[in-house]
C-alpha cells in the first residue's frame, strides 16, 4: 500500500456509554474497520500519522477516554476506570454498527485493550500492540525507581491540595525542559519525531486534570493482564522501540512470549512513541501484518 500524507474527511460524534459518559469519537474512510487507543493523558494526535495512511483504504476510528479530550470526566468518580473505558470501546462499536474490528494500542492502550478482550473477544479481528504492556510499567520506568517511589506522595499531595498540584502540574509539563528531558529518558526520539507532534502532546497533558491522569495511572499500576495473554487467539503484532526508555523491550518481549502465534517488531532507534518516530516504517509493517492474515 502506497504512503500517502493527505488526510480523509473526519466525521466527529458522541455517543452515551452504559452511564451516561458522552465518549466523542472521530471516523475517517470507509472499509474495515480499525479502532486506536492511545495512551494515559495522549492526544489522538500520537496516531495522526496511521490515519493518514490507513483511512485511505479503512475506516480509521479514534476516540478519547473519560476525562481526556472531548470526553468529560464521569459524574459517578467510579466509573473513571479501565474497567469503564474497556466497556466503552465495546459501546462505541455497537454505536457505529461494527461487530468486528483490528484494534490498536499504544503504551496503555495495549492495557486497555486486553481489558476489552477479557469482556468482549468477538469484538477483534487481529491485534496491534506498539510500546504496550500488560503488566504495572513503573517499575524500573525511565531505568530508575523514582516514579514507583514519589508516585504515592503525589497522589496524597493532589489530595489534599488539588489547587497547587495543578499549577505545579502545569508549570512542570510546559516548562522548556519537559520535552529533551523526556526524550532523553526515552518518551521521544527528538532527531525523529516531529516537534510539533511534542508540542501538541506536552499541551494536551498540561491541559489535563492532573487527579484524572493519577487515578488513572493507578489503575494502570494495579492491572496485571498476564492471564489474558494465553487466550489470545487472534492474529497479534507487536511493535517494540529499541531506545524506548518508559517501557523497555522486555516488556513486549514478555507479550510475545505468552501469546500464541503472535508477531514482534523491535525498531532500530524506536522511542516510546515508536509511530510518531518512524511512521512510514511502522505503517508498512502494519500494512504487511494486515494483509498476510488477509484482513
Amino acid at each position: 500500500m502506497a504512503t500517502t500524507t493527505t488526510e480523509v474527511e473526519k466525521k466527529t460524534g458522541s455517543f452515551k456509554s452504559f452511564d451516561g459518559t458522552e465518549v466523542y469519537y472521530e471516523v475517517r474512510g470507509k472499509g474495515k474497520p480499525i479502532v486506536m487507543a492511545y495512551g494515559i493523558g495522549c492526544p489522538m494526535n500520537h496516531w495522526i500519522h496511521q490515519v493518514r495512511h490507513f483511512s485511505h483504504h479503512y475506516q480509521t476510528i479514534l476516540f478519547d477516554y473519560r476525562g481526556h479530550g472531548g470526553t468529560p470526566v464521569p459524574d459517578d468518580k467510579e466509573n473513571l476506570s479501565l474497567d469503564a473505558i474497556a466497556t466503552d470501546v465495546k459501546c462505541l462499536l455497537d454505536h457505529l454498527k461494527i461487530e468486528k474490528a483490528s484494534l490498536w494500542g499504544h503504551s496503555f492502550g495495549a492495557q486497555v485493550l486486553f481489558r476489552v478482550y477479557e469482556l468482549s473477544p468477538e469484538i477483534f479481528s487481529n491485534l496491534v500492540l506498539i510500546n504496550g504492556f500488560a503488566t504495572n510499567p513503573i517499575k524500573n520506568m525511565f531505568g530508575t525507581n523514582i516514579v514507583e517511589t514519589i508516585f504515592p506522595y503525589l497522589q496524597l499531595g493532589q489530595q489534599a491540595y488539588p489547587s497547587i498540584v495543578s499549577k505545579m502540574w502545569k508549570m512542570g509539563i510546559t516548562n522548556p525542559l519537559a520535552v529533551p528531558l523526556s526524550a532523553l529518558a526515552g518518551g521521544f526520539n527528538l532527531s525523529l519525531t516531529s516537534m510539533r507532534d511534542i508540542e501538541v502532546y506536552a499541551k494536551t497533558i498540561g491541559s489535563m486534570d492532573p487527579g484524572v491522569f493519577m487515578h488513572l495511572f493507578e489503575q494502570m499500576m494495579k492491572y496485571d493482564a498476564q492471564h489474558v495473554l494465553s487466550e489470545v487467539k487472534v492474529p497479534t503484532l507487536i511493535i517494540s522501540g529499541s531506545k524506548d526508555g518508559v517501557t523497555p523491550g522486555s516488556y513486549q518481549d514478555m507479550m510475545h512470549d505468552k501469546i500464541v502465534g503472535s508477531e514482534i517488531q523491535r525498531v532500530p532507534y524506536g522511542s516510546h512513541c515508536t509511530q510518531l518516530d518512524m511512521p512510514e516504517f511502522v505503517n508498512l509493517r502494519i500494512d504487511k501484518f494486515l494483509q498476510q492474515n488477509k484482513w
